[in-house]
């Protein structure tokens, strides 16, 4: 007697679950989520240790970066692509414009007050719509770009104060804002385009590039020594502790942005950093007891407002592409198949003795 096969209903089960779990809206949550945690464990760090080392905390993320992504390949969770030497160059630029974004962002904040710098750089949806429609010949609706000008709107309310600046500190600020947007439609373009690198992939190749980048940025600035006297006199064990789990944090982060990126889209993950950047207002009040005023109470309703407007035109004009087309007019019959009108006429026929 023949047994019947067994039907694999729970690898089809777990298949469809995991399907539900890893969609668009799952990454960017995460992404959420763990920025927000990376930003008040810096703000902990800062507090508690006094380590205001903006280039070294930088170079430490994208070291542990460069370590759990070659241990996730070693455990086989990716398998590193051949990439040949123009494509290495490609990541060796992509490296060097992700560097280049924080140096820029870093010096501007020494030449204009940090409203400026919220506002200018809330823009980055605006500069990522201008380089996607120039060089990748993308085209947007009129509802998206309606939905983000309460975001927009919003994030200058929520960072209303000083709007001090200089002619350099100006030039800067657009410029970082300029290589944040270009930073975003690359990424986006590395992983979906002729590469078409996995997230890890992409972050095993950038961050060993990234970090010696890093020392080098550290080392002009003269923050290195500052480092090294840092280290003689205060490191603890604690303090090395919180750096590794603070790493770690990073890890994690700069792979759910990846995969975010890749995911959704480059405009999409702009007008994400927008709203989270809202939400450590929020946070900052929550957590640290900072005190907002009317005007950015309102400007941070409106933000998220407008996120979840942009939200929604998304996801709808997402439904609508993957909607099938219907035809206007029904194809045409074979050769001497007769229609359905023609059917019914010949069964309406009565046959007369």
């Amino acid at each position: 007697m023949l047994k019947e096969r067994p039907v694999p209903l729970q690898l089809g089960n777990a298949g469809a679950q995991r399907a539900k779990v890893d969609t668009s809206y799952t990454w960017l949550a995460m992404y959420f989520f763990l920025n927000l945690s990376l930003t008040i464990y810096n703000k902990a760090i800062l507090s508690t240790f006094h380590f205001s080392f903006p280039w070294t905390l930088t170079g430490i993320h994208t070291l542990c970066s460069g370590i759990g992504a070659l241990i996730m390949a070693r455990l086989g969770y990716f398998t590193p692509a051949k990439l040949g030497e123009r494509e290495n160059m490609v990541m060796l630029m992509f490296s060097f414009l992700y560097t280049l974004n924080i140096a820029i962002s870093n010096v501007s904040l020494n030449e204009v007050s940090v409203a400026f710098h919220q506002v200018v750089r809330a823009m980055t949806p605006v500069f990522t719509i201008a380089i996607s429609v120039a060089f990748l010949a993308k085209r947007y609706s009129g509802k998206t770009y309606l939905s983000l000008l309460p975001l927009l709107m919003g994030v200058y309310m929520a960072t209303v104060g000083d709007y001090s600046y200089t002619a350099m500190g100006f030039f800067l600020t657009v410029l970082g804002t300029v290589l944040a947007a270009t930073k975003t439609v690359v990424t986006n373009r590395i992983q979906v385009g002729r590469l078409q690198l996995h997230p890890l992939d992409l972050l095993l190749r950038m961050s060993p590039l990234a970090f010696v980048q890093t020392v080098i940025f550290s080392w002009m600035k003269g923050e290195l020594d500052d480092v090294v006297s840092f280290c003689q006199t205060d490191m603890s064990w604690k303090l090395v502790l919180a750096l590794l789990v603070n790493g770690i944090i990073a890890f994690f982060l700069n792979y759910v942005s990846f995969t975010a990126n890749k995911k959704t889209s480059a405009l999409t993950m702009t007008v994400a950093a927008n709203v989270k950047q809202v939400l450590s207002i929020v946070v900052a009040v929550t957590v640290f007891n900072t005190t907002i005023g009317f005007l950015n109470g309102i400007g941070i309703m409106i933000t998220l407002f407008g996120g979840a407007c942009y939200s929604y035109v998304e996801w709808s004009e997402k439904n609508q592409r993957a909607r099938p087309m219907t035809p206007a007019f029904p194809p045409p019959s074979p050769p001497g198949a007769a229609t359905l009108s023609e059917k019914e006429e010949l069964l309406s026929v009565r046959v007369v003795n």
